[in-house]
């Protein structure tokens, strides 16, 4: 890069090195969604701020020791590149908003190798977390039995008369008498039913759900408008509830099949519960780790040594 000079970790202007760009330009897309030409003074200086605490942060890790004999191959990093040069048409238009971003291929290059010695001095980091254990596992499955509890499902059709005044017969009295005619014609034996809900909702229903009988699907609590669902969980499968008016019209609601609400065994859910408590373990040890960092001497070796690797 013909730049060997170390990185200095401080609070001071650091928009002088090359590679901060490509900080801007993150920040700018995950903050703004748009690039760095596109945006305003206030929210440029709000970016500018972001980007020179990933830098810091990602000096200051780069300059450790669990960073300093990181490998990470010339084919990793071209992988990286050709993942951004794929988000753009051709290469030419890539090549004109690196530099309409104050940035050049090599640049990126070596933003790219930093960005991916950073993830992996993290995850070296993490990897040495404390293992969880099965007590851990157990503790927290015990600990948090919402979390690991399947609701009520119930499989549910309905028929709707929309409320529309500028319509005569959907002003509210006459939709509401047309509704209550359908329910009538639904009375009678069970046997059947479900059919005849189809076909009735398939022909009347102002819902888009008609074309296929009014199915819903299945449903959840809270899923549906209050009104609804609490009429829906009230019926017992195979039974017919309504009219009810919801913010949309009448209603009526056809139960067609019950899942009782179950909680997940332990040993099924087991393999996520490590994950998730590994996650979390590491995650601690990484904020542990960098604040350890944050109380040693500037260090600047590693970076260096990345600038050397890349020149």
């Amino acid at each position: 890069m013909g730049q060997s000079d170390s990185i200095a970790i401080s609070t001071d202007p650091i928009t002088d090195r090359p590679e901060f760009r490509y900080h801007l330009l993150r920040a700018a897309g995950e903050r703004f969604k748009a690039g760095l030409a596109d945006l305003a003074a206030d929210r440029l200086a709000e970016v500018t701020q972001l980007a020179r605490r990933t830098f810091e942060l990602e000096c200051l890790v780069l300059g450790s020791k669990e960073a300093r004999d990181l490998l990470i191959p010339a084919t990793r990093v071209e992988a990286a590149v050709a993942e951004l040069r794929g988000r753009y048409a051709d290469a030419a238009e890539f090549a004109a908003d690196l530099q309409l971003n104050g940035l050049d291929l090599a640049t990126l290059r070596l933003a790219l190798r930093r960005e991916l010695m950073f993830d992996g001095a993290m995850q070296r980091v993490a990897a040495g977390a404390v293992a969880v254990t099965e007590l851990d596992e157990r503790l927290f499955y015990e600990v948090h039995p919402e979390r690991f509890s399947v609701p009520e499902r119930r499989t549910a059709s309905h028929l709707l008369i929309t409320v529309n005044d500028d319509f005569a017969e959907n002003r509210r009295d006459a939709a509401l008498a047309r509704i209550e005619q359908f329910a009538e014609r639904l009375q009678g034996p069970p046997g059947g039913r479900d059919q005849r809900f189809a076909a009735l909702a398939r022909e009347h229903s102002e819902c888009p759900t008609a074309i296929e009988g009014g199915r819903l699907g299945e449903v959840v609590p809270g899923q549906l408008f209050p009104a609804l669902d609490a009429a829906l969980f009230a019926l017992a499968p195979g039974e017919i509830g309504g009219p009810v008016e919801s913010e949309m019209g009448f209603h009526l609601l056809l139960c067609e099949r019950v899942q009782p609400a179950r909680s997940i065994p332990f040993a099924e859910i087991q393999p996520q519960i490590r994950q998730l408590l590994q996650e979390r373990a590491g995650r601690r040890s990484q904020q542990a780790w960098i604040g350890a960092l944050r109380q040693r001497p500037a260090m600047s070796a590693g970076a260096t040594q990345i600038e050397e690797a890349a020149a």
